[in-house]
């Protein structure tokens, strides 16, 4: 599929056919190509909580509010993000360039940091979400769908999976094959009021 067409049919699918599996390979290109995203100082703040769990994924779907998706589609993954990545061990983002680069990188990673918690947190929510649209777009690539989410109650969420208390969940993201049509799209602004020339006017 080309490109063009992958973004413009990907769609968010509320419905899958619960008895439908992605193999293991299918799942394995997936994180392979959600790993590719773009990330800042190569940090990779991203952690996926693949829940395979079928127990497991009933009380998300709890904690959800009961949204069909969670434990209909193939894969469920919880998008989590290390906040604090930046300091656990940086060397090791840059372990394939040489020592001279890995010093100057992991000097100028560490001054920006250090003591900007929002810089911090703002940053792990990028390269997280930069990560989950690869997923969704290898997905719709391989010909299956997706639906990412923020309608859950992330304490309940991070109590179920033990999520650590320096990350943070980002999204849910559900894939499979899609059991319904997505209504048509609802509306898109125009680009002239989403592209601004220079600067925003007064």
């Amino acid at each position: 599929m080309e490109l063009s067409q992958v973004i413009t049919q990907r769609r968010t699918v509320k419905q899958f056919d619960p008895a439908h599996q992605l193999s293991a390979k299918e799942f394995e290109t997936l994180i392979s190509q959600a790993v590719l995203a773009p990330t800042s100082f190569n940090l990779q703040h991203w952690r996926f909580v693949r829940i395979s769990d079928p127990a497991l994924r009933a009380d998300i779907c709890s904690a959800a509010w009961d949204q069909v998706q969670v434990v209909q589609a193939s894969e469920l993954l919880v998008i989590t993000a290390d906040i604090k990545a930046w300091e656990k061990n940086p060397k090791r983002y840059w372990q394939n360039a040489d020592t001279e680069t890995q010093t100057m990188v992991v000097a100028m990673l560490t001054e920006f940091y250090q003591g900007r918690e929002g810089i911090q947190r703002d940053e792990a929510i990028r390269s997280a979400a930069f990560a989950a649209q690869n997923l969704m777009l290898s997905a719709k690539d391989m010909g299956y769908d997706s639906c990412p989410m923020i309608g859950f109650d992330a304490e309940a969420v991070g109590a179920l999976i033990k999520l650590p208390a320096d990350h943070l969940i980002v999204m849910l993201l559900a894939i499979g094959k899609a059991a319904a049509e997505p209504a048509p799209r609802a509306g898109q602004l125009s680009l002239g009021e989403v592209l601004i020339d220079n600067r925003f006017a007064e």
